[in-house]
């Protein structure tokens, strides 16, 4: 019994790890969207949208095509 509670709090250690490393992300992408002067008032409102409204990819997308825009 103790081998399935030591994997249980192994998973559920792990998991909250990924969770916190995948909010931390959240909020830097959220953070570099509102900040970024790189990009024009309509596609700050637009990506700050998609960051918020779409949690699971977003901050992803964002990170790829929206945050390299910054000067």
């Amino acid at each position: 019994m103790s081998g399935m509670l030591g994997f249980l709090f192994i998973g559920g250690a792990l998991g909250a790890l990924v969770s916190i490393v995948a909010f931390a992300f959240w909020l830097w992408m959220l953070i570099s969207a509102v900040t970024n002067n790189g990009i024009a008032g309509g596609e700050k409102v637009a990506w700050v949208l998609v960051v918020i409204f779409v949690p699971c990819i977003g901050p992803v997308i964002y990170f790829f095509i929206g945050h390299p825009k910054r000067t």
